[in-house]
């Protein structure tokens, strides 16, 4: 059941998870992410942590070899599914430091399920999309990216676009969990937000 959706605060943590130091934390050997239930392992361990913190939470594959892509559903595509279903309440999850190799297999996992995340590759500047995205909520992903705050004001007026249908967008990303949101000040009748580039909070 989803919770009520979320309003984050600028001065929200930032948690890293470098997951090669959770598998030598649970007696696993090698850094490798390989069998369904190791990656089952690995998600219980951490969720109870995820449950109880807030703000953005970034899994660290930098120091990990081998994704496959039992490991990528048992533990990015449920937590992934558990996350926009409102279970780890005020979170946002970032995946970081991912090989091309690993990103395959993530992908196909988030794919499968019909979920997107945001990654950054080892080495990468930047933050994309992986897994399932529609086109119109892509690109006002990319447009939050581009000017790393948005309003449904400022999405209508760009994209000429009703302010409902704007509004709506923007919700239904902040859902996905791919963009925190924040109350605007001076809002009279009604709370209006602005929705935030969600890697913006790890400068």
């Amino acid at each position: 059941m989803r919770l009520p959706s979320s309003t984050m605060s600028m001065e929200s943590t930032v948690v890293r998870y470098d997951l090669r130091a959770w598998l030598k934390r649970l007696g696993v050997k090698g850094a490798d992410l390989v069998t369904r239930a190791t990656g089952e392992q690995l998600r219980r361990a951490i969720e109870p942590d995820l449950e109880a913190g807030r703000g953005v939470a970034v899994l660290d594959f930098a120091r990990i070899g081998v994704l496959d892509y039992s490991c990528a559903d048992e533990v990015l595509a449920k937590m992934f599914v558990r996350l926009q279903a409102g279970e780890y309440g005020e979170r946002f999850l970032l995946i970081d430091g991912v090989s091309e190799g690993q990103r395959e297999n993530l992908e196909v996992a988030l794919e499968r399920k019909s979920l997107a995340a945001l990654a950054r590759e080892a080495g990468g500047k930047g933050f994309e999309v992986v897994g399932s995205l529609n086109d119109y909520l892509r690109e006002t992903l990319g447009l939050v990216r581009a000017q790393g705050r948005l309003t449904a004001r400022e999405l209508s007026e760009a994209r000429k676009l009703a302010l409902n249908t704007a509004s709506t967008r923007l919700i239904n990303l902040h859902d996905l969990r791919l963009v925190a949101r924040v109350a605007e000040p001076g809002a009279a009748s009604r709370r209006q937000f602005a929705y935030l580039w969600l890697p913006s909070f790890l400068a």
